[in-house]
C-alpha cells in the first residue's frame, strides 16, 4: 500500500449528468500541506467530502492514512473522522453553546477519556493558540465570520487529529480578517506539522502554505506540483488565473 497519507487514484465523481471530477490523481505526504485551487464548481470541496466519506466516488480509489477507504461504511468512517477533521466554510458551530463549550464539545462527546479539569485546560490552550481566549464566553451569533473560523479551527484541533482539512477558510471575510486567518493557519502548520489540505482560490494564502498545489480545471488536474513550479507554468489559463488574483494586494494582519 502507498506511503502517502492522502491519495486519489483515478477518481471520478458525477451528480446526475454533471461530471465534477474526471480521472483525478494526486497525493499528499504525511506532514505536508497541499492546496487545492481552481474556480468555483470544479470539484474542490467535493474532493474533501470524498476524503471523509461524506460522498462516494463513482470510480477510482481513495487512500487515507495509508489505507484504501474506498467503499467504507459510515461506521468505518466514524473512527477516521476522529483522526482527520474538517473546518467547514460556515464553521458549523453550535449556536446554543459558547465558544469554550463549542471547542469542548468533541472532547465531552467521546466520554470518559478526559476529566473536567483536563478538558478545560485543553480548551484554554486551543483558544489561546487561535487568539480567541478573550471570547470564551461569547456565543457564535456575537462573532464575526472570521472569528467563527478561528473557533472552528480550535474545535477541529481539540482531539489532536493527525490531519486537518480546510474548506475555503478565507472566503466571505473582509481582507484584514482573511489575512489574520491565513496567518493563524500558517502558524499551526509551523508549530503542529499536521498533514493538511486547504481548498482555496486565494493565491496569497496558497503561496504561504502550499508544499504541493493541486489545480483543478473542468474537473481534471491541470497542475500538480510545488508553488515555484506553478509560478513558472506556461499554461495560459493558469498564468491568467494567477495574474488576476495577484492584482489584489495581500494585507498584513499585524499592520
Amino acid at each position: 500500500m502507498s506511503g502517502h497519507y492522502f491519495e486519489f487514484e483515478h477518481v471520478w465523481k458525477s451528480f446526475d449528468e454533471n461530471t465534477v471530477l474526471k480521472d483525478v490523481n494526486f497525493f499528499v505526504e504525511r506532514g505536508e500541506t497541499a492546496v487545492i485551487m481552481g474556480r468555483s464548481g470544479v470539484g474542490k470541496s467535493v474532493s474533501l467530502k470524498l476524503l471523509l466519506g461524506f460522498l462516494e466516488p463513482d470510480e477510482g480509489r481513495i487512500i487515507l492514512g495509508g489505507k484504501d477507504v474506498t467503499g467504507w461504511t459510515e461506521e468505518q468512517f466514524f473512527e477516521i473522522r476522529r483522526r482527520v477533521t474538517m473546518v467547514f466554510q460556515g464553521g458549523a458551530l453550535f449556536d446554543s453553546l459558547t465558544v469554550a463549550q463549542n471547542v469542548a464539545f468533541p472532547l465531552e462527546s467521546r466520554g470518559g477519556r478526559l476529566d473536567r479539569e483536563q478538558i478545560d485546560a485543553r480548551v484554554e490552550e486551543l483558544l489561546t493558540m487561535l487568539e480567541v481566549a478573550d471570547l470564551a464566553d461569547r456565543f457564535p451569533a456575537e462573532l464575526s465570520t472570521g472569528t467563527k473560523r478561528a473557533v472552528a479551527i480550535a474545535r477541529a484541533l481539540a482531539e489532536n487529529p493527525e490531519a486537518i482539512l480546510y474548506d475555503e477558510p478565507t472566503t466571505m471575510v473582509d481582507p484584514l480578517m482573511a489575512s489574520h486567518v491565513s496567518d493563524l493557519i500558517c502558524k499551526l502548520k509551523q508549530t503542529l506539522h499536521k498533514t493538511s489540505i486547504v481548498v482555496t482560490h486565494d493565491t496569497h494564502l496558497a503561496k504561504k502554505l502550499a508544499d504541493r498545489v493541486i489545480f483543478l480545471v473542468d474537473g481534471g488536474v491541470a497542475f500538480f506540483g510545488t508553488w515555484p513550479e506553478l509560478e513558472k507554468t506556461e499554461d495560459p489559463f493558469l498564468r491568467n488565473f494567477l495574474a488576476q488574483d495577484e492584482m489584489v494586494p495581500a494585507l498584513d494582519a499585524t499592520a
